[in-house]
Formats: structure tokens, C-alpha cells, sequence
């Protein structure tokens, strides 16, 4: 493993559990009149509220003698790392980090937009005369890679300059959870139960840090910046269905029109794996992967509803904590994360030896990027995806396992998955999508089932199966209903396009 990737030692107290947090490199040694500021270097989770990297920060700087001052930075990764986001995702994101730029102004906190990426990072620590950079946790391959290739360049030119690294995406920390690769959510979940009362608490006050007297952030200019970033990426449309930013999430969970939790939990445990039945869903996912807001103030306000709906409640917390954190556990000590390789063992051998079946239908990417199949189920759980930003989570299941039956053989089925998943969903490059791509097409955190020809032992499912759950026909219809409005939505846009250009 690389540098970043060990385990490093615990960190100094602080706000937060000290398991959340650890050292990556002591730092220290340092010959100045004064203490640096402590520079929070923002990557997956971009919140000021409810964020224990951000309080660690804090943290550190009150603790100082005297008081040093916090900032925060954020790198706008480069292409490879974007692969396939699009329109869709990078403008949630910079309007979400458009909010919170205005939000730490607010607050008196600098926040720095660094867009020629991590390697800039380094350099404004150095810049800074910082004395600690707190970067928060992913556990993606180009997220890590990027981590310690900034603490090779601290290491090299500022020693003195201490990094940790804090968990403030999971309620468990993902080292604290398991030390090793979990087969399934039941191995998981006994561990993780054991030790959640000490991480699942309300988060403290954001410690009184010294005021920022030091080198000003520059503007950004954000309309310029979307645009400039727009003429890049793949045009895929945006959305509209969520509002990006920590306070439209707040009101999708806790809104007093049409919040999850004081409107629509009542519903989940019985409705949630209804396509048909889109409001049952919390719809939380973009912000979760965006980190626009945290699961663990999620599960809290949750818990804090309990008596109102048991078993939904019960029914959310699992999905939210036990199955999120099942995919961080595999992309983190699974470096095969998104590839066959990464698959257990007898799913590998089940799916070689079938890899050769005869298949009825054989599609290609763009025939399936086109929803151009012979399943009308299929090509609606497809549109749904393209138009809407967001397939109904039992459709991803049956949409991926048909790519598994309708291409050349599982490495195939899995690449083309990953790459429309990746492409298309709001919440595309996350752990639990690769997962998901990963349990339907290799049988991860599955069992063998019955054996059958292309599938081998990998659970089965099909049109009839999906007809005795939910009424098909009606999902049919939801979708085409969302697509005409996606098309109505694009042409107005296109027509305020036109007519702006057009003015002299």
C-alpha cells in the first residue's frame, strides 16, 4: 500500500473520536515565531455543517499557542479521475461548492478554489506557512493516489507540515469498522453494531479558531468557471429534480413540505423496492455523494422519528449505514474495486465457465447507451437514467443483470455497466455504484444460486419476476411521462440559448 494508504498513528485530541482521525505524517520540526494556520483540504465531503474533518481543523487550530486560524481548500481533480462526469455531475457540484464558498464567507472562513487541481495543494500549504493539512477520506483509487502523491511533495519540501486524514463520510470510520475485506453485509453489520453507539453522537460546536488576517482567497468567478468547465465536459443535461447545496438538502430530509423524515418515511419499508413508487425513496442520494450532507446527522434525526415508523426507520438506517458502508469497506481493501478481478472467487470460476454461452440477444454499448433493446422494462429503467439522473434502485439491479446476459462475456457486461452508471447517474463514481454494478453482474456480498446458462451460479432475475413484484406497465409509463418533460425542459433551454446569442 501506498504512503497514505498504511496505517498510520492516532491523532492528537481533538472534537472528534480519535479513531476517526489519523496521522499520515507527524510533520513537526517546525522553526517560526508562531503557529501555521491549519488548511482543510475539502475532497468528498463538501459541508460545512456536521463535518468532522472540518472540526478536526478547528480543533487543532484552537488548540494552538496562541490560537491559529483555519482555512479551507478545495482541488478540482483534473481529467483522467473525471472519466465520465459530465454536465450533470460537475454542475451539481459547482453550484454546490458555489454555496458554500458564500457560506464560509459568512463564517469568516477562506475558502480557497484551487482549479488546476491536487498537485496545487502543496503549494498553497507552502504558501500558507500552514502547520497541519487535514484532508478528508475517499477510499476511490485516484482520490488515494492523489493523497499521497501531495504528502510525497510535503514530505520532500515542508517536513515540518503534518497531515491527518479524517473519516467524515462514514458514521463508522471505515479503518474502525473492519480491518480486513467483509464478504457481506451480515459480517459487517456485527462488527459495526458493536461500536456504533461510540461514533453515532451529535456533533459539538465548531471550535473558536483565531481570525484569518493572512492571504485572501481570489473570487471565483462561478458563472465563468461552469462555463469554462462546461465547454469541456461530455453534455450530458443537468437536472432539476434536486437543488444542489447543504440547505436544499437539509429540506429534502427534514423539510416541513415534503421531507423525507416528516413527510415520506412512512412509506419506505413497504414502497421502497416499487419502482412505480418514486416518493418512497428518500432521494438523498445526490447529497450523500456529494457530501452536501452528512449520513450520520441522517441517521440521527432518523432515530430521533423512530417511534413514528419503526420499521421504516429500521429499513432506512440499514441502507444508510450497514449497506453504505459495505461499499466503502470493499473499494477500500478491494483495489480491484471495478473490474472481475475484484469478484470472489467462485463467482470468477462460474462466470469463465459460462463466459461462452450462447446469448439470445447480443447488444452493443451504444445499441444499450440508446435503450435500442427488445425489453421494454429494460429500455425504460435505461431512459429513466439518461433523462432523469436516477434509476429506481431495484431497476439498477435487473438493468445491470440483463447487460450480463446481452454482451460478450462478464468483463464486457461490467465495463459497459460501470461506464453508463458512471456517465448518467447523478451519484455516478461512487462506492456503492460500483458495488451495485459489482453484487449484479459478480455475485459480491451474494451467495451461488441455481445453476444456468450465461449467468452460472450469479442470481437470476427476469421480465416475469419483475411483473409479479410491481406493475410493470405503469413503470413503463412513469418513465416515458419523465422523458417528455426532459425533452420539453431541454428545448426551452435551448430556445433561451439561441435567443440570448442572438442578442446584440
Amino acid at each position: 500500500m501506498t504512503p497514505a494508504s498504511a496505517n498510520p498513528t492516532p491523532a492528537s485530541p481533538s472534537p472528534v473520536h480519535p479513531s476517526r482521525v489519523r496521522v499520515i505524517h507527524p510533520g513537526g520540526g517546525r522553526d517560526t515565531t508562531g503557529p501555521g494556520p491549519v488548511v482543510y483540504w475539502m475532497l468528498r465531503d463538501q459541508r460545512l455543517a456536521d463535518n468532522w474533518a472540518l472540526l478536526h481543523a478547528a480543533g487543532l487550530a484552537a488548540a494552538a499557542v496562541p490560537a491559529a486560524p483555519v482555512a479551507i481548500a478545495f482541488a478540482m481533480f483534473p481529467r483522467p479521475f473525471l472519466l465520465s462526469a459530465c454536465r450533470r455531475q460537475l454542475g451539481f457540484l459547482l453550484r454546490g461548492l458555489r454555496h458554500l464558498a458564500a457560506d464560509a464567507r459568512a463564517r469568516g472562513l477562506p475558502f480557497f478554489f484551487l482549479e488546476d487541481g491536487p498537485a496545487a495543494v502543496p503549494t498553497l500549504v507552502r504558501r500558507l506557512g500552514a502547520s497541519t493539512l487535514v484532508a478528508d477520506f475517499s477510499p476511490l483509487r485516484p482520490v488515494r493516489e492523489a493523497l499521497d502523491a501531495v504528502v510525497r511533495d510535503l514530505r520532500r519540501d515542508a517536513p515540518g507540515v503534518a497531515v491527518h486524514q479524517v473519516d467524515a463520510h462514514n458514521v463508522v470510520p471505515v479503518w474502525a469498522a473492519s480491518g480486513k475485506l467483509e464478504y457481506s453485509a451480515k459480517t459487517l453489520r456485527g462488527k459495526m453494531n458493536k461500536v456504533m453507539d461510540d461514533y453515532l453522537v451529535e456533533y459539538p460546536e465548531m471550535p473558536l479558531t483565531a481570525q484569518w488576517n493572512m492571504e485572501m482567497p481570489e473570487e471565483v468567478d462561478w458563472d465563468a468557471l461552469i462555463d469554462r468547465v462546461f465547454s469541456e465536459a461530455e453534455n450530458v443535461p443537468e437536472i432539476d429534480w434536486c437543488e444542489p447545496g447543504e440547505a436544499a438538502a437539509m429540506e429534502v430530509l427534514l423539510g416541513s413540505k415534503d421531507g423525507f423524515l416528516t413527510k415520506r418515511i412512512k412509506s419506505y419499508e413497504a414502497d421502497r423496492n416499487d419502482p412505480t413508487k418514486p416518493r418512497a425513496l428518500s432521494c438523498l442520494s445526490p447529497y450523500l455523494h456529494f457530501g452536501q450532507i452528512s449520513a450520520q446527522r441522517c441517521a440521527l434525526e432518523a432515530k430521533r422519528r423512530r417511534h413514528l415508523s419503526p420499521k421504516s426507520v429500521d429499513a432506512f438506517l440499514e441502507e444508510l449505514i450497514i449497506r453504505r458502508e459495505l461499499a466503502d469497506n470493499f473499494c477500500y481493501y478491494q483495489p480491484h474495486y471495478d473490474s472481475l478481478a475484484g469478484a470472489w472467487e467462485w463467482a470468477r470460476k462460474t462466470l469463465m465457465e459460462h463466459a461462452a454461452d450462447r446469448r439470445e440477444h447480443i447488444y452493443t454499448r451504444e445499441q444499450l447507451e440508446n435503450a435500442k433493446t427488445s425489453d421494454p422494462l429494460w429500455n425504460a429503467s435505461q431512459l429513466e437514467m439518461v433523462h432523469h439522473g436516477k434509476m429506481h434502485g431495484f431497476m439498477r439491479m435487473y438493468w445491470a443483470k440483463k447487460i450480463l446476459e446481452w454482451t460478450n462475456g462478464p468483463e464486457e457486461a461490467l465495463s459497459v455497466a460501470i461506464y453508463l452508471n458512471d456517465k448518467y447517474h447523478i451519484d455516478g463514481r461512487d462506492p456503492s455504484g460500483y458495488v451495485g454494478c459489482m453484487w449484479s453482474i459478480c455475485g459480491l456480498h451474494d451467495q451461488g444460486w441455481k445453476e444456468r446458462p450465461v449467468f452460472g451460479k450469479i442470481r437470476y432475475m427476469n421480465y416475469a419476476g419483475c411483473k409479479r413484484k410491481f406493475n410493470v406497465d405503469a413503470y413503463i409509463s412513469y418513465v416515458k411521462r419523465l422523458v417528455a418533460q426532459s425533452k420539453k425542459r431541454k428545448a426551452g433551454e435551448s430556445l433561451d440559448s439561441e435567443a440570448k446569442q442572438s442578442k446584440p
